[in-house]
């Protein structure tokens, strides 16, 4: 189940994406807002929010203005990110200090034994290496009947440019998803409750190839895994891409295909988790934007 992503490639993408992230962060913030809607159906009402991946922080502050009484923990991988996080925030929502930023790993979460509530995260799930090691550390970390609401990305993400570098080589050009199936069974496998996954596609169209590709480096989204192409790569064996990505035009425009998964489940309620020593746990004091450890 491991994709083998390299870590420390994809912090360097996404630290220096922060910048104009949001700028052609569209389909993101879209899935965001959707998943955020979810919410409203749900009968949980949490003290204590992680946001996995937050990024720009975008979901972090949708999660104060949704649960204004709830302290909101926006956790990134990369620095930057959450830099641009904390400027979002309005100056009464900085002053209440209902807010914390932490940089860290989502596969090593800072946090104490069953010490939040809920755990959120949009489009973070696959840029982890094991999935099963993921929902393992989440399901540490929550509290119990404490939830888990996510999204990620599916293996029909990106289709169209997948099929296309196929036809010219061998070598990884796109990220690899997990299929839906496995991940709502890795949830079980990790003893969560109730998981309930479904999908839905999107598509965003461009004028040309170049588009699509610019989009995905300024997101930090290319392709990050161990096995990807890293030698230059010749205007030949470009256009051969380009050409097989043609056949897809239709009515003038490419279609960039995203497969959109939601999931959702909880963690068993009356299981008490505890620290090594036997005390109850509770969250490690964490400090405010600081200076980002690699890992």
């Amino acid at each position: 189940m491991s994709i083998k992503i390299d870590k420390q490639q994809m912090r360097r993408a996404f630290e220096k994406a922060a910048a104009t992230y949001d700028e052609v962060a569209v389909l993101q913030q879209e899935i965001g807002d959707r998943l955020i809607a979810r919410l409203g159906i749900m009968k949980h009402k949490p003290k204590r929010v992680l946001d996995v991946g937050a990024g720009t922080g975008v979901c972090a502050k949708a999660l104060a203005n949704f649960y204004p009484r709830a302290h909101i923990y926006t956790l990134d991988i990369a620095h930057s990110m959450l830099l641009r996080a904390r400027d979002r925030m309005a100056w009464w929502q900085k002053l209440i200090k209902r807010h914390s930023y932490v940089t860290a790993d989502a596969e090593s979460l800072p946090f104490a034994d069953a010490s939040v509530d809920m755990i959120f995260s949009n489009l973070a799930v696959q840029w982890v290496d094991d999935l099963e090691a993921l929902f393992s550390e989440f399901r540490r970390v929550l509290a119990p009947g404490g939830m888990l609401i996510f999204t990620t990305f599916g293996p029909d993400t990106l289709k169209e440019l997948r099929e296309s570098w196929n036809k010219v080589d061998n070598s990884s050009h796109v990220n690899e998803f997990q299929d839906m199936h496995n991940i709502g069974d890795l949830l079980m496998h990790t003893r969560f409750a109730e998981p309930i996954m479904d999908m839905e596609y999107l598509t965003l169209t461009y004028k040309d190839v170049f588009g699509l590709m610019r989009d995905l480096k300024q997101l930090g989204a290319h392709n990050v895994t161990h096995d990807r192409q890293r030698q230059l790569m010749g205007k030949q064996h470009l256009q051969k891409m380009i050409q097989h990505y043609e056949t897809f035009r239709a009515d003038g425009v490419l279609p960039a295909t995203y497969e959109v998964v939601y999931g959702h489940a909880w963690a068993p309620a009356g299981q008490i988790q505890q620290a090594e020593d036997g005390s109850h746990s509770a969250v490690i004091p964490l400090q405010e934007i600081k200076p980002v450890k690699q890992v």
